[in-house]
Parts: C-alpha cells; structure tokens; sequence
C-alpha cells in the first residue's frame, strides 16, 4: 500500500489548504503528481499578503446575542494575517466568494473609511452610547494597521468623544497607541483584552504564526496596567489535548504581569473551521488527533460544534466542566475580578461632523 502524500504545510500561514467556501458552486484541490520539482513546489507554496479596501459603507456591527458581553463593535480589517487555525471568523470569508483557509489570512480588506464613518454614527442624534467592542471579530492590531493605522485613528475618534470601549487583540502592537490608550484607561473609558492562548513558543508559532510570541503579549499587559489601563486575560481558546493543560499557568502568568480580570472560551469549530482544524491536526499533531477530536465531540454532544447560546463559549460533558472547575479554582486564587464590559457612558458628547468637511462659517 502507497504511503498517503505528506501535507505540505506552508511558514509563516496557518492553514493548510484554500477549501473553496460553502456558497461557491465549485471546489478544486491542488495535488502533487511526483513531476513537479522541488524549488517549484517550495515557490508555489508561498502565498503573499495582499491589502485590498473594503468598501462598507457601515461600520457598527450590532450584536443580541446573550452570551456576548457587548452590544456593538468595530472590525476596522476583514481577514486576518496572524493566522490563527482556530479563528472562529474565518467562515466570514466566504461571504465575499473566498476561502477560509488561505485566503482567509492572505487576503484582508482594510476598511480606511472606518473612523469618518464612525465619527457619523457618534455623531447622530438618536446615537446612545455603549460600551463599543473594537477587534471582536478580527484583530485590530495585526500586521496591516502598522502602516494604515485604521485602528488608532478610531481611538482617536472615539477620545474626542469621550466614549468608552474595549480592543481585543493579541497582539504587542496595541503598546504603540499607549499615549491614547493610557489616559483613556484612567478616565474609565477604555480597556484591552488581551488573548494568551500558550506560554510555549512552539506551539504559538505553528497555531497562530503571524502573531506575537506569547512573552511579548505578556509584555503588552506589563505595559499596559503600569500605564493605567486595565486589563483583561482571554485564555482561549482552550483545545483539548493540546494547550488546556497550559491554564493554570497562562492565567498565573498573566496576572503577574498586571492582567485584573479574566475568561476563557473552549475551542469552537463552526462551518469551514472544522476540516481546516483536522488538517491542521494532520499536519503537525497526526497522533494525537484522534483524541483530541474525540475529546471537543465529547464537549459538544458527539458533534465537533455546537452553536446553542450558553455551550457554543464553554462546552459541556465530563471534560468541559472540568475545566470551567479549573478556571473558578485558579481565578479564585489568584485574585481574578469578573470580566466586565461596561464603562463610564456619563462623558460622551457628540463629535462634530466629518474632520475633512469645513466649516462654511
């Protein structure tokens, strides 16, 4: 019996494969016949990022879903170049005819429009404010905002008007908007959640290559509480058999740093995420795939996902409450304070209209 082709997994990306999206009527897979040679294989391997605009001509997106602590967010980039395997958008991709896999990562639209038309809504009368989630879906500090700087300029938009949010990210890049960040933090208008999925610097860089080593994102949170602002840790997500073990530790490490509150999410594998994740698991754990699959159907009710409100965060099932114990146990101990979402809403006032419309008087 031939041996099965060894999947080739690509530095630096981390998917696998481009599986076409589930709305297109086509699929295709690239296979390797034995005549293509090795530096032509090497070169079509690497995939480089493209910058596109993406042209919403909104850009709150409202949420109502219960076990969501916000209400609105911002997503100032669709796509994501850190390349998290796990990334629970990735199935958003497919709404723009592309895949979750590669093109996920490789292909990201910038969305430059985003603080004038932020400074649009927060400008309306009927506008009341909340506390505004920005990078909820995709990090708003990945690799694109060091030069666009989208991100820091709807900081800078929501600090004219006083109006309170939390960044969540993963990446040390969010210490280069410290002088905006800093005194929002201390007025009670801004926080940041800072994602630690592993201490090991290994695993982080096959699990989400692109973005920062986990001693810089505990660098980030060193950064940030001793500037004021306060900081949650989002220990997740946690996949069975592979970085659950890590929680004890990532929350003892983040509190150290000056993390004050913290969660954690078990692994979710909605739509396209869940044969990526498989591949994933070929690539570099194939002998421990079959018990971490076994464990996530075990959370899940025999499935590898399930999107019920109150189980699609923490799972259920012998394993999934073990680890919620673990969690209560260890933030218990280390002094954890619940992680909330709500801030000073009393400051807000409207900002003027678009900074590049002049005034005619």
């Amino acid at each position: 019996m031939s041996e099965l082709p060894q999947i080739r997994v690509r530095k630096g990306r981390g998917a696998v494969s481009n599986q076409a999206g589930r709305f297109e009527p086509l699929s295709h897979e690239s296979v390797d016949d034995g005549w293509t040679a090795e530096e032509e294989l090497l070169a079509a391997s690497r995939v480089e990022t493209q910058v596109l605009p993406d042209s919403s001509r909104t850009i709150l997106a409202k949420n109502d879903s219960p076990d969501v602590p916000f209400e609105r967010s911002i997503n100032p980039y669709r796509g994501c170049e850190h390349g998290c395997i796990y990334c629970f958008a990735r199935p958003t991709h497919a709404w723009l005819g592309l895949s979750a896999g590669l093109d996920f990562e490789t292909r990201i639209f910038a969305k430059h429009d985003a603080p004038e038309l932020l400074r649009q809504e927060l400008a309306k009368r009927s506008y009341e404010p909340t506390t505004l989630a920005i990078g909820a879906v995709t990090d708003p500090y990945q690799p694109a905002e060091r030069e666009l700087k989208i991100t820091r300029r709807i900081i800078e938009v929501l600090a004219e008007a006083q109006h309170p949010f939390a960044i969540v990210t993963k990446s040390a890049g969010v210490l280069r908007d410290l002088d905006l960040l800093g005194p929002l933090g201390k007025a009670g208008l801004a926080k940041v959640c800072l994602s630690v999925t592993t201490l090991d610097r290994n695993l982080a860089r096959i699990l989400e290559p692109r973005a920062a080593t986990p001693s810089r994102r505990l660098e980030a949170i060193r950064g940030l509480a001793a500037a004021g602002v306060p900081v949650a840790v989002l220990a997740s997500p946690l996949i069975p058999a592979i970085n659950d073990m890590e929680l004890e530790r990532i929350l003892a490490a983040a509190r150290e740093a000056g993390a004050t509150s913290a969660s954690y999410i078990m692994v979710r594998l909605p739509l396209e995420i869940a044969p990526l994740f498989e591949e994933w698991l070929e690539a570099h754990y194939p002998e421990r795939k079959a018990k971490v699959l076994s464990l996530i159907r075990q959370s899940r009710g025999g499935r590898l996902y399930d999107s019920a409100w109150g189980k699609r965060m923490r799972g259920e099932g012998a394993h999934a409450e073990a680890l919620a114990r673990r969690f209560r146990l260890a933030a218990r101990r280390l002094g954890f304070d619940e992680r909330r979402w709500i801030l000073d809403t009393s400051r807000f006032r409207r900002p003027g209209g678009d900074a590049r419309q002049m005034s005619l008087l």
